[in-house]
């Protein structure tokens, strides 16, 4: 087990007051995109952050430097460091982003999915259940409803995963209802649409190796890393002919989190919660506004569909809403792009126009 400790994040109190502290929350997966963003946004609610990443696709340079909090590498497999973890650390609860997302990798490596996704999950469970930790939030994913059957999608949709990563998340949704059942540990697991932007200051942002989302490629392109972007399918029943999706910025999934959280720390039970845009775009649409943004014509390709792409994913996020009292801060898309745009710069460097 490796740990690289930095300075806890500031406490603030008034004068004469005694120093009142939020509880620790363990983050796993802390140094990737929507982790970093979450732990970004725990600390700025006055929570107390560990990270816990096996860093095969973190980056613990922006631990380092922006989240300023201790770094726990290693892996929710290794039951010996959770439970060292739990041991060493007074844990109130955990947010569990440490899994792997690529949908076609899935399809060609299975075993690496279930292995990490399920069984790393199933092993971080039986930890926290171990050290009496029974909070428990969960970054799971709309891909799990499969093709839609109704538009929007509400967390009464029908599921039918369609692959290995969609099918790995069905099944730790469902070890959860088990376990709430069996050992009353109380878990919110969040469905996302698809996770867009960066932190508006441009501290943190996306950068998957390699990469797969439709918006930072775009980027990347307008950028001169990419020759051109892909667009596959133009013939789909939409307006535009290109497949239409809910983009939901990185920030506000992160203040879901520490809303869903704080639902579980006040006796809360267990829940799951679609969290989206509400509103879809297409394809085409969200390249056009990457070029109004960046003012950067790139090169666009045509390419056939891919198989499994639906022509339309839009989500109900009312749940959330009523429930936790979540609402979006940046619903527009130039908007979202802009953050992404930012961050892309800062990290990839400016390009020759």
């Amino acid at each position: 087990m490796l740990t690289i400790a930095s300075s806890n994040p500031l406490i603030m109190k008034a004068e004469g007051d005694p120093i009142m502290t939020k509880p620790t929350i363990l983050v796993t997966g802390g140094a990737g995109y929507i982790g970093s963003h979450a732990a970004l946004a725990l600390q700025q609610s006055g929570y107390n952050v560990i990270i816990l990443d096996n860093l095969t696709e973190g980056h613990p340079e922006l631990v380092k430097e922006v989240l300023q909090v201790e770094l726990i590498v290693g892996d929710t497999n290794d039951r010996l460091l959770l439970d060292q973890l739990f041991s060493n650390h007074d844990i109130a609860a955990v947010m569990h982003f440490a899994a792997y997302i690529a949908v076609g990798e899935s399809v060609t490596n299975p075993s690496r999915y279930y292995r990490n996704n399920v069984v790393g999950t199933l092993t971080l469970l039986e930890a926290m259940i171990a050290a009496n930790v029974n909070k428990f939030v969960f970054s799971s994913t709309c891909a799990i409803y499969g093709m839609p059957q109704e538009i929007p999608m509400t967390e009464n949709h029908p599921q039918d995963p369609l692959s290995p990563y969609a099918a790995s998340k069905a099944m730790v949704e469902q070890i959860l209802r088990d376990f709430d059942r069996a050992y009353n540990l109380k878990s919110v697991a969040f469905r996302y649409f698809n996770a867009s932007g960066a932190d508006p200051k441009g501290r943190l942002g996306e950068d998957h190796h390699p990469e797969t989302h439709l918006i930072p490629l775009a980027l990347l392109t307008a950028l001169k890393h990419r020759k051109s972007l892909s667009i596959f399918g133009t013939d789909y029943d939409t307006p535009d002919g290109t497949a239409v999706r809910d983009y939901i910025h990185v920030n506000d999934l992160a203040s879901a989190h520490v809303l869903g959280l704080e639902y579980l720390l006040k006796g809360g039970d267990s829940n799951v919660f679609n969290l989206g845009n509400g509103n879809g775009f297409s394809v085409r649409e969200v390249i056009e506004t990457a070029k109004k943004v960046t003012d950067i014509d790139f090169p666009v390709q045509e390419s056939d569909r891919r198989v499994g792409d639906p022509p339309i994913l839009v989500g109900s996020s009312e749940k959330a809403q009523t429930t936790l009292g979540w609402k979006s801060q940046y619903s527009d898309l130039e908007t979202i792009i802009n953050h992404a745009w930012l961050w892309h710069q800062k990290r990839h460097g400016n390009s020759n126009k």
